[in-house]
């Protein structure tokens, strides 16, 4: 009977041993989505919408006469890019573009043309095709519901949220580079905002406390409050309308939020540019193909050149520049050549005499751009 006791004793306790290594095996680690429970606050956004009333910005060109294709167009340019430089972008294109019809309808180097300076040109590409399919799909009239508008190219849920919230006053939360600042701030959420579980976890902030009453403003607001007090460096805390609760700010560690993302290194690679000037001074150009680096953009053509085709003197090496792009650097050299060659071109869908008195109306990559500027004032 003992050994029976002993024997049942040992049993037992394999029993609770596996189980304990079970457990500590699957227990989740101590990631963000996981460190902290969500309790909503009406008093944050109370305190964001009273500080908008006061000091918030209202006179932006997307803010008035506001429709869903204005705020599309707008949350589009703003993505990566700054208010001041999106603002003069923003009223050509709608100058050009008044209607999603005209966008729908105009060619893709139109579109390319008054997006060229903004970089990032896949957003034109996917602005341009989105036009279409609200034309084609939904007869011009924007769709309303976040489903319908995230089947959109190039509009996610951030995107999305914001169109539905300010155009249609619908009670979605956005969760943009300074959103996600502020709510990582103020509630000390830890780890990189690119991470799965650190954005979810964000989201899970961003719709807790948006309110069910002017959702629009609240979402401007919100986008202020990251842009002109919650800023990447020196934040203006004094300012801040929510800084008591601020976790960040209470424990002096606003430096330490949102996360870092890793640093990688970034490769550098090489190319030469040539500039051909014809006999009327006119610039050849070549459009890139649809997928790629500054794809469907009109560009100096890189690669081998047909010399005699084109009769070029020996050329002349200028000055190597430097055009970085997210994921690497790329070092051009440009090579400016005469050429004897007759105006016309074979494949005129590929190639182009660049006018630069009466510059065509195509879009450039960003460093064609700066490298025709100087061969105009050289």
């Amino acid at each position: 009977m003992k050994n029976d006791l002993n024997n049942n004793a040992r049993f037992i306790f394999l029993i609770k041993t596996v189980h304990i290594k079970h457990v500590s095996k699957t227990r989740p680690a101590n990631t963000a989505s996981h460190a902290k429970k969500i309790v909503p606050s009406a008093a944050f956004s109370t305190r964001v919408l009273k500080w908008f009333d006061q000091h918030g910005r209202k006179d932006l060109p997307w803010q008035q006469n506001i429709n869903a294709y204005r705020v599309w167009v707008s949350e589009i340019m703003l993505q990566q890019t700054q208010v001041k430089t999106v603002i003069p972008y923003f009223e050509a294109f709608m100058q050009r573009f008044p209607t999603i019809q005209s966008l729908a309808k105009a060619s893709q180097d139109d579109v390319l043309h008054h997006w060229s300076g903004l970089g990032y040109y896949s957003r034109a590409r996917n602005l341009h095709k989105s036009a279409q399919q609200v034309c084609d799909i939904y007869s011009g009239d924007f769709p309303q519901s976040i489903e319908q508008l995230i089947e959109l190219p190039g509009i996610g849920r951030s995107t999305a949220g914001a169109i539905a919230a300010i155009a249609f006053g619908e009670h979605c939360s956005i969760l943009d580079g300074n959103v996600k600042r502020v709510l990582a701030r103020h509630f000390a959420v830890e780890g990189w905002p690119g991470k799965s579980a650190v954005a979810d976890h964000l989201w899970g902030y961003a719709e807790a406390h948006t309110p069910k009453q002017r959702v629009a403003d609240y979402t401007q607001a919100m986008m202020d409050l990251g842009a002109t007090l919650c800023t990447r460096s020196k934040p203006n805390c004094p300012e801040c309308p929510v800084q008591q609760s601020c976790q960040a700010l209470a424990s002096n560690q606003i430096a330490l939020y949102p996360g870092k993302k890793p640093k990688k290194v970034i490769p550098v690679k090489t190319t030469e540019m040539h500039i051909v000037v014809n006999t009327e001074g006119h610039v050849l150009l070549q459009k890139r193909p649809p997928t790629g680096i500054w794809a469907s953009l009109w560009s100096l053509p890189e690669g081998e050149l047909l010399h005699q085709q084109l009769q070029l003197d020996e050329g002349q090496r200028w000055p190597e520049i430097r055009h970085t792009f997210s994921h690497f650097h790329l070092d051009i050299t440009p090579i400016q050549y005469r050429s004897n060659c007759d105006h016309t071109l074979m494949e005129p869908d590929q190639w182009l005499w660049y006018d630069l008195n009466q510059p065509a109306e195509v879009g450039l990559a960003a460093p064609v751009s700066k490298l025709i500027a100087k061969l105009k004032t050289s």
